[in-house]
């Protein structure tokens, strides 16, 4: 039996269940000070919303169970890898200077709040499934590497160049958008193909607002933000092979997987505008840094 739940399409209701599971979790991080639980609230939040809605539509077609399950898996191993990594390493840097900060401690979970039929099997559905697969693997299998390299390589300052990361510095980052936009391709199929009108096919063109705005959060706010200009100032002024790692910046592409012999040469007015590596991203030591650069360590 189908349920409605203040409006025909659930939004009120994930809404409402989406702000009380983060503010449950921040209450906790906050209070005892500790980053084991914020990934994981983020990523099995995702999970119950995909659980609730299935259930509550009554009516399960093979679409329906296709995408909430992509959503199930993806975010069920993306949350359980978070977790197994945080319990590893004990901390979480992004929240250096934060985590004893309520309002901006608690902007990061806002954040993570709102990061939000015909028949089966036209060939959107298995382009959609394509990517998904693709979009999976490279995710699962990037986040093993990383984790592999830096638990078996006794130099800590090595430059992680293996595996999908010789193609690209953020391969996990890039599978997880073309898993968002696959189970979007999927979802989409009723609207795109005139099987359904009105509203619903409103509702159904507007979840692409799902994907873009994961897209900008990891381009722009929690994601590379984070990382790259901080993590290359970090090496540069602690003297960490900064000269090993400045070398895989000028080779590797930022997001998209490119040949490094090729991304070397190319102009950087191609990297700064087609390959997205924008200049909030880049570390100019003359204009960043705080202080004078150490011998590397590695020297």
């Amino acid at each position: 039996m189908e349920v409605h739940a203040l409006d025909n399409y659930y939004l009120a209701i994930t809404l409402l269940i989406t702000i009380g599971f983060q503010l449950f979790f921040f209450s906790i991080a906050f209070t005892f000070k500790f980053d084991k639980l914020t990934d994981f609230a983020g990523g099995t939040n995702f999970a119950i919303l995909a659980i609730i809605t299935l259930a509550f539509s009554g009516h399960h077609n093979a679409r329906q169970i296709v995408a909430s399950l992509f959503i199930m898996i993806w975010a069920l191993r993306l949350s359980g890898f978070l977790l197994f990594r945080i319990l590893k390493t004990g901390k979480d840097d992004r929240f250096d200077g934060t985590r004893d900060k309520f309002f901006r401690f608690l902007g990061f979970w806002v954040f993570q709040m709102i990061y939000p039929q015909h028949k089966f099997g036209t060939g959107r559905d298995i382009a959609g499934i394509i990517l998904y697969a693709i979009g999976l693997i490279t995710e699962t299998v990037s986040d093993a590497q990383k984790y592999r390299f830096k638990s078996s390589n006794p130099d800590k300052n090595a430059v992680c160049d293996v595996g999908f990361f010789y193609w690209t510095r953020h391969p996990n980052y890039f599978g997880e958008i073309i898993i968002q936009f696959a189970i979007y391709m999927i979802a989409v199929s009723p609207a795109a193909d005139g099987y359904v009108r009105g509203q619903a096919y409103k509702a159904l063109y507007a979840t692409i607002l799902g994907p873009f705005f994961l897209t900008v959060l990891l381009m722009f706010v929690s994601g590379l933000p984070l990382q790259e200009r901080p993590g290359a100032k970090k090496r540069y002024e602690k003297g960490l092979n900064w000269e090993g790692y400045s070398d895989y910046l000028n080779r590797t592409s930022i997001l998209i997987p490119f040949p490094p012999q090729l991304y070397a040469r190319m102009p950087v007015i191609l990297k700064r505008t087609i390959f997205l590596e924008f200049p909030m991203y880049v570390f100019d030591p003359a204009k960043h840094a705080e202080q004078p650069k150490p011998q590397d360590e590695n020297v």
